[in-house]
């Protein structure tokens, strides 16, 4: 990434970070937690349908589509948010993200109206947008070249374990005293963020004016359409299954041991992204492969085998060490090809991964009504053989065989 122009300058602080080889955890791990706060303010509606449909007095259905309209917020803002505020300093910026899911998640937990709590979840959704944009390109500029994929790895580690322990362990809490004091403990841990990001993270210059690009000349930049093709396909293979796990479980007679296949998954993307982190500055292209490769010798297992139940545990630890460093990778990935555009690539991962999650929903349900759970493994091979082929022919620009 170029860190010429007025754009790229940064203050003294950000140059004091620059100059040590070690990598600043304390700022990192504030972005981690930004990243985690994001992920398990998605999901948590996910773990508590009946308590909320209880409360807000609709069915669990209707809840579900509390997941739906943050979806729909990230999906509509990311790109015209990130492109209307580049001017604007970065820290700023990071704290108003941050602050809206304070808000939102407060009326959430105060709210006794189903549309007062739709439309806090949409903008908790737009919030997680514009985040999602800065978050990856904020951890690059900390650190030098060399160390902008570990940077990465470290500030997406938050990812994983929401999924992996935050989930459950709020499904857990609010079966217990509530969903409510759920929400309520989300307000509180986005205000104790913003005060860690204030005083630990460094703040950098927004882009000049001369500097910015509109959306069509980001999107020619080289390599990165190949890194969104790419991103669209694994994620998409990815939801269809992760969407409809249950379902597809139950051929196996494994419903009731749902929660620890998961478990499974979310270890197994623990050692995932730590792996990818260890790695990656040096080897981006080879790892993007071994993950899709991996990914699809999961999904080729579940098809041909996926009613034995050890074999199932098995794939799915596959799938979960294939799956953990991806959002690392397709990020380092643009970070390194997008140059002074990386906020807006930023933004049109964010798009293109949320798109990925509604198409999963949707393509996982039609493939489950009309042909049952033993088509997910062909369309997933067929997505994974286009990541595959798009990442191997992306060898000069987006996934390139040689380390800058």
């Amino acid at each position: 990434m170029s860190a010429h122009g007025e754009g790229l300058s940064l203050d003294a602080g950000a140059a004091t970070v620059r100059a040590s080889e070690k990598l600043p955890l304390g700022a990192l791990l504030a972005l981690a937690m930004a990243a985690f706060i994001t992920i398990l303010t998605e999901a948590l509606p996910a773990g508590l349908l009946p308590q909320m449909a209880g409360s807000l007095a609709v069915s669990e259905a209707m809840v579900g589509q509390l997941v739906t309209a943050y979806a729909v917020g990230s999906l509509v803002a990311a790109m015209p948010l990130t492109a209307a505020t580049q001017g604007v300093r970065r820290r700023p910026l990071l704290l108003f993200a941050i602050a809206g899911f304070a808000a939102a998640n407060t009326v959430t937990t105060f709210s006794a109206s189903y549309a007062l709590t739709m439309v806090a979840r949409f903008l908790a959704g737009v919030s997680a947008g514009l985040l999602w944009a800065l978050l990856a390109s904020h951890a690059a500029r900390m650190v030098p070249e060399s160390q902008k994929g570990r940077a990465i790895a470290v500030a997406m580690v938050g990812t994983p374990l929401a999924l992996s322990l935050g989930v459950p362990a709020g499904t857990l809490l609010g079966t217990l005293v509530g969903w409510r004091v759920c929400f309520g403990i989300m307000s509180l841990s986005a205000l104790i963020l913003m005060i860690w990001v204030r005083f630990k993270v460094p703040d950098f210059a927004g882009q000049a004016s001369g500097k910015r690009l509109p959306l069509a000349a980001v999107i020619a930049i080289p390599g990165v359409g190949a890194v969104l093709i790419v991103v669209l396909a694994f994620v998409l293979a990815h939801n269809i299954l992760y969407t409809y796990i249950a379902p597809f479980l139950a051929t196996a007679g494994m419903v009731a041991s749902t929660g620890r296949v998961l478990l499974v998954f979310g270890i197994a993307s623990l050692i995932g992204i730590w792996i990818v982190g260890v790695l990656i500055d040096r080897h981006l292209r080879a790892l993007t492969l071994a993950s899709t490769l991996l990914f699809g010798l999961a999904a080729a297992v579940l098809g041909a085998a996926g009613q034995t139940p050890l074999v199932v545990y098995a794939a799915v630890g596959v799938w979960g060490l294939a799956f953990g460093g991806a959002a690392t990778l397709f990020q380092t990935a643009l970070a390194k090809t997008a140059d002074d555009a990386v906020n807006v690539t930023q933004s049109m991962l964010v798009t293109a991964w949320n798109a990925a999650i509604a198409g999963g929903g949707l393509i996982g349900g039609v493939l489950l009504d009309r042909f049952g759970t033993g088509a997910f493994s062909a369309a997933l091979l067929v997505l994974l053989g286009t990541a595959l082929t798009v990442t191997w022919r992306a060898r000069e620009r987006g996934f390139p065989a040689s380390v800058n």
